[in-house]
């Protein structure tokens, strides 16, 4: 293996390593005001099946054509790989960058910027990968496969995409971006809730997913976000122990770093 690609590669690991290492504090218990909101959502999610579900698919059976490509266009954005291949992209290069001789605050201020990274591609991408996997197993077929209007029809483990409903997948991954880049900039909470639910409502208007469907996917991206966050608070990764972000790096350490990197390539070259 070549020297660049090992160091690559042992870096990822090294941070693989990092987030899966024993606890170094509790993260606080789960709220009693997080429970009843959670048991809320389960509950509403399963009224809405007695009757939501299938007057919503008669209403999106008859919406105007131009509504329908615009809602084709916008769902587009409710992929995970807006956000993972980026991160992905992200996380790989800093794993490949040389480790210039940095003063111990500097490499805190990197080592904090790669914690975020991984912190956000982890918390969008596992609530993704147990939705995709659980919606499988379930089979609930989309509202517009026959009988239509028909919520209750299921064909468990059959591993096709019609049958493939529950929960959205859309919603969890914008329920989980929401959660996940609003925990550690919390002024970007308002916008990331509303392109999530434009993004749901997307779903439901193209007739591909039912109202509860939706509710289900921000349900599981929601939850999944937030113990992604409590995993890495306990172990003093991007949050703190009581959940709070830490602190993110200034303009003035970030181009301290890339000068610092620079000057290593600059050398290493000579």
């Amino acid at each position: 293996m070549v020297p660049p690609l090992r160091h690559t590669v042992t870096n990822l690991f090294r941070w693989i390593s990092a987030v899966g290492r024993a606890p170094r504090a509790p993260a606080p218990r789960w709220s009693a005001a997080a429970l009843v909101a959670t048991a809320l959502c389960i509950a509403r999610d399963i009224a809405m099946r007695f009757g939501l579900d299938a007057a919503a698919s008669a209403w999106a059976r008859h919406l105007p054509p131009r509504l329908l490509a615009v809602a084709e266009e916008v769902t587009v954005f409710g992929l995970s790989g807006w956000f993972l291949y980026p991160l992905a992209v992200i996380l790989i290069f800093l794993a490949a960058l040389p480790e210039p001789p940095l003063p111990p605050y500097l490499r805190e201020t990197m080592a904090l910027f790669g914690a975020r990274v991984c912190f956000l591609f982890t918390a969008i991408a596992l609530p993704g990968l147990f939705g995709t996997t659980v919606k499988r197993v379930i089979g609930r077929a989309r509202p517009f496969m026959p009988p239509l209007d028909d919520p209750f029809v299921f064909k468990p483990f059959a591993w096709r995409p019609e049958y493939a409903s529950l929960p959205s997948g859309h919603a969890t991954t914008v329920a989980a971006a929401a959660i996940a880049f609003g925990a550690i900039w919390p002024s970007c909470r308002a916008p990331m809730w509303l392109y999530a639910l434009i993004i749901m409502l997307s779903r439901v208007v193209l007739n591909v997913h039912h109202p509860s469907d939706v509710v289900a996917g921000a349900l599981v991206g929601v939850v999944g976000a937030c113990l992604v966050r409590r995993w890495f608070a306990a172990r003093d990764l991007a949050f703190t122990p009581d959940l709070r972000a830490k602190p993110g790096p200034s303009w003035q350490q970030l181009d301290a770093i890339v000068h610092a990197i620079g000057q290593g390539s600059v050398k290493s070259a000579d």
